[in-house]
C-alpha cells in the first residue's frame, strides 16, 4: 500500500520521514542498505530544490530518475510522491512546481527504460528473423519468452493491418481476449483524438517507406474506457526487403496522461473559482487573432467589482473569496447559453471573450446580462452583500487591433465606467481612448521631463485699467514635448494633478518664477510688476506647500509682498476645507492670495468673507460673452450690470478685481468705467518669454 502523505508535516524532518516511509512501502525486495542509500540521495536532491532560487527543476527530475533506475516503477509511487511534494508548505507555488518536475522526470526515466526494453525486443525480433533458417525452434522459444513476459503490450499484424497475435500485457491493457482482437484490422482502432499525422505515418510504414514511428495514441478498451499509450510501430521485412509484418509495442501512459492533464488544468485555471485564468484567456484570444478572417469581429467585456475592497477589508479575505466564487458562478450561469469564454484575470477582475460577433449590440447585451446577474444581493455567512460591477465594453474587427491593445482599451473603458458612477457599462470610444492613452504617456514621461529641461515659463501681463501700466505678470508653465510639440497647462496640468506629479512641477514653477522676479525690483524699482503664480487644489491641500514657499522666498530673496498665489474658485471656496489652514499659513508668510476664474462656480459668496484672499479674477469666459455683443454704452445691459455688481462686491470686501479675457479696447474702457482695477487678456498682451515681459516693464519709468 502507498503511504498517505501527512499534510501537517511542513518541516524538512517531517518531509524526510514521510519520504522514507513512502520508499520503504514501495521497495519490494530491495536490500535495506540500498534503500537507505537511495532514500538519502533523493531526499538531498529534493531538499536542494526547495532552497535554490530561482527554482531549478533538475534536482527533482534527477531524484525521480534515480528511483526509476532503482526499480521504483509502480504508479502508486508516482501518485504518492506527487501528493507528498504538493503537501509541502513552500512559498511561490514551489510545491506544485516540484510535483510537476517529479512527474516529468519520473516519466522520462521510465520511458528511457521502456525504450531500452523496446530496442532489446526489436533486436530480438530481427535476430529471430535472421536466424530463422538455422535455429527456428530456439529462436521461436526465445522470442515467445520475450513476447509473453514483456511488461509492455506487443501486437503483431500483417501488412494488410490484420492483428495476428497479442501478448498478455496487451490483452490486459485492452481488457480483451485474444479472440476479440485476432483478425481485427488496425484501422478499426481509430479514436476521435487521433491526429492525421498518426495515420499518415502508418500508411508510409506498411508501404515500406519508413522503418518505424512513435506517437501517443488513445484506444477504447473493451469496457468503453479510454487507455492512453505510447505507441512504437516497427516494420519487419522479407529477405528481399519488401514489407512482411508490423510489430506494435505499447506502453500504458494513462495515469501519467491524467496527471499531466491535471497539472495542465491547474496551470490554466483559477484555483479559487475554477474559471480559466489570465494565461488561458490570452491563449484563447491569440488563437482567435491567428485564425480570424479579414471581416471577423470579436468583443470583450472587462468586469471589475464595485466595493470589493470594502468587503475584503471589513469582513475578511475568506468572505471576499466566497464572494468571488459566488460572482463567478452567477456570471458563468448567466452566460452559459451563449458559450462565451468567462475568465478571471486576478483580484476582482473578470473578462468575457465574445467570438464572431455581429456588432456592438451583442457585446452590450452580454454586459447587461452580467449586471442583471449581479443585481440581487449575495448571502454569505449571515451577511447580505450588495455586489455591483463596472464593465468596459469593446467590440470591433480583429484586423483593426492586437490582443494586447484590445485588452488595454477595454481596461481603460472600464475605468471610464467607474468614473461615470459605477454599476454600469461603458462602450469603447476610439477618440476618448486615444486621449486617455496620451494622458497616460504624458504621466509616464512627465517626471523625467523636469530633469530634461522640457518645461519652461512664459508671462502674461496684468495691467491697471486706470492708466494701462503693468501691474503684475502671471507665470504660465509650458511643456516642450519632443513628440507633441509645445503644450499649454490645459493639456497636462490635470494629468499632473491626478497623478500627484503636480507637487514637484509646481515646486519647480515657483522656484523659477520667484528667482526671476527677485531681480525686477533692482531693475525697475517700485514699478516692478507683482508675480502671480497658479496653484492647484492638490497643492493647496498639501502641508508641504507652506514650507516650499518659505524656502523659495528665502532662497531667492523675493519680497513675499510681491508674490500672489492664484487658486481656482472650485478649489478654494469649500466649507471646512483642509486647504483653509494652508492658505492662512501662506498669508502669514506675507504672500497674498487671489481667487482665479471667479464666477464659474456656484459657491456660497459668504465664503469670501472667511477666505484670506486679497484679490479676485473674474473669469475670462464671462467677459468674453459680453465683449462685442452689446454696445459699451448700453447701461441696461444685464451682463455688464452683473460685472458692476462683482466690482462693488470686491471693493466692499477690500479686494482687488482683475477681469480676465479682455480682448478689445472697448471692453477695457467699459471695465474701467465700472471701476474694475486690473485687466488681463490679449488686448494687453499674450503670454510671452521672460525677456519680452522685462522689455515691456522697462517701457515704464523707473521709480526712485
Amino acid at each position: 500500500m502507498t503511504a498517505a502523505p501527512d499534510p501537517e508535516r511542513g518541516t524538512a524532518d517531517g518531509f524526510q520521514d514521510a519520504w522514507s516511509n513512502l520508499l520503504r512501502c514501495q521497495s519490494m525486495s530491495l536490500h535495506p542498505r540500498s534503500l537507505r542509500r537511495i532514500t538519502a540521495s533523493t531526499t538531498a536532491l529534493l531538499q536542494r530544490a526547495t532552497q535554490e532560487s530561482p527554482f531549478d527543476a533538475a534536482p527533482v527530475e534527477q531524484a525521480a530518475a534515480q528511483l526509476v533506475n532503482a526499480h521504483f516503477t509502480d504508479l502508486r509511487l508516482l501518485a504518492g510522491a506527487v501528493d507528498l511534494l504538493q503537501a509541502q508548505a513552500l512559498p511561490d507555488r514551489r510545491s506544485t512546481a516540484m510535483a510537476g518536475a517529479f512527474a516529468v522526470g519520473w516519466a522520462a526515466a521510465l520511458r528511457d527504460r521502456t525504450l531500452r526494453e523496446q530496442d532489446s525486443i526489436r533486436i530480438a525480433v530481427d535476430a529471430a528473423r535472421l536466424e530463422a533458417e538455422e535455429a527456428l525452434r530456439a529462436s521461436e522459444t526465445r522470442f515467445r519468452a520475450l513476447f509473453e513476459t514483456a511488461a509492455i503490450g506487443i501486437g503483431i499484424g500483417d501488412i494488410d493491418g490484420r492483428i495476428l497475435a497479442a501478448n498478455r500485457s496487451l490483452l490486459e491493457m485492452f481488457g480483451a481476449r485474444l479472440e476479440d482482437l485476432q483478425d481485427r484490422k488496425v484501422d478499426d482502432l481509430v479514436h476521435p483524438e487521433d491526429t492525421p499525422d498518426v495515420w499518415t505515418a502508418y500508411d508510409e510504414l506498411v508501404h515500406g517507406k519508413r522503418e518505424s514511428f512513435q506517437c501517443d495514441k488513445p484506444y477504447y478498451r473493451g469496457d468503453g474506457e479510454v487507455v492512453w499509450t505510447h505507441l512504437t510501430v516497427s516494420l519487419i521485412r522479407h529477405e528481399d526487403g519488401s514489407p512482411r509484418y508490423q510489430v506494435a509495442m505499447m506502453e500504458d501512459i494513462t495515469d501519467r496522461y491524467r496527471l499531466q492533464d491535471r497539472l495542465r488544468h491547474q496551470a490554466t485555471h483559477d484555483p479559487l473559482t475554477g474559471l480559466p485564468n489570465r494565461a488561458a484567456f490570452f491563449e484563447r484570444l491569440e488563437q482567435l487573432f491567428d485564425t480570424a478572417g479579414p471581416t471577423t469581429r470579436f468583443g470583450l467585456c472587462y468586469i471589475d467589482l464595485d466595493g470589493f475592497k470594502v468587503v475584503n477589508d471589513s469582513l475578511g479575505h475568506d468572505t471576499g473569496d466566497q464572494l468571488l466564487i459566488k460572482v463567478a458562478g452567477r456570471i458563468t450561469t448567466a452566460l452559459a447559453p451563449t458559450g462565451h469564454l468567462v475568465a478571471r484575470l486576478g483580484g476582482d477582475e473578470f473578462v468575457v471573450l465574445l467570438e464572431d460577433t455581429r456588432d456592438e449590440t451583442e457585446a452590450v447585451e452580454v454586459a447587461q446580462t452580467v449586471l442583471a446577474a449581479l443585481d440581487e444581493p449575495v448571502h454569505i455567512g449571515g451577511h447580505k452583500l450588495a455586489v455591483g460591477a463596472s464593465i468596459g465594453v469593446l467590440e470591433r474587427r480583429v484586423a483593426s487591433t492586437t490582443p494586447d491593445a484590445a485588452v488595454r482599451a477595454a481596461d481603460l473603458t472600464l475605468y471610464r465606467a467607474k468614473e461615470a458612477g459605477r454599476g454600469r457599462w461603458t462602450l469603447f470610444n476610439a477618440q476618448r481612448n486615444a486621449r486617455m492613452v496620451s494622458r497616460y504617456s504624458m504621466s509616464v514621461r512627465m517626471p523625467k521631463a523636469l530633469d530634461r529641461g522640457e518645461f519652461f515659463l512664459e508671462y502674461q501681463p496684468l495691467c491697471a485699467l486706470a492708466d494701462g501700466s503693468l501691474a503684475a505678470v502671471e507665470a504660465l508653465v509650458r511643456w516642450r514635448h519632443p513628440l507633441l510639440g509645445v503644450l499649454g497647462p490645459d493639456e497636462f496640468v490635470a494629468t499632473a494633478e491626478d497623478t500627484g506629479l503636480i507637487l514637484p512641477l509646481g515646486r519647480w514653477v515657483l522656484e523659477q518664477a520667484c528667482a526671476r522676479a527677485a531681480e525686477w525690483p533692482r531693475r525697475f524699482g517700485t514699478t516692478a510688476p507683482q508675480l502671480n503664480v497658479n496653484i492647484t487644489a492638490h497643492q493647496a491641500r498639501s502641508r508641504g506647500l507652506v514650507a516650499d514657499v518659505a524656502r523659495i522666498l528665502h532662497g531667492t530673496g523675493l519680497d513675499p509682498r510681491r508674490l500672489q498665489l492664484e487658486i481656482t474658485e472650485s478649489a478654494a471656496l469649500r466649507p471646512q476645507d483642509e486647504s483653509l489652514e494652508v492658505l492662512n499659513a501662506l498669508v502669514d508668510l506675507g504672500v497674498s492670495l487671489s481667487v482665479d476664474d471667479f464666477g464659474t462656480g456656484w459657491s456660497n459668496l459668504t465664503y469670501l468673507r472667511d477666505l484670506p484672499v486679497s484679490a479676485l479674477k473674474l473669469s475670462g469666459s464671462f467677459i468674453g460673452e459680453l465683449d462685442g455683443d452689446e454696445q459699451p454704452g448700453d447701461a441696461d445691459n444685464a451682463g455688464w450690470a452683473i460685472v458692476g455688481g462683482v466690482v462693488a462686491l470686491s471693493h466692499s470686501l477690500g479686494l482687488t478685481l482683475t477681469a480676465e479675457g479682455v480682448e478689445t479696447a472697448a471692453a477695457a474702457e467699459r471695465l474701467r468705467q465700472l471701476g474694475c482695477d486690473w485687466g488681463q487678456g490679449w488686448h494687453f498682451g499674450r503670454p510671452m518669454a521672460p525677456e519680452a515681459i522685462e522689455q515691456l516693464a522697462g517701457h515704464f519709468p523707473k521709480s526712485p
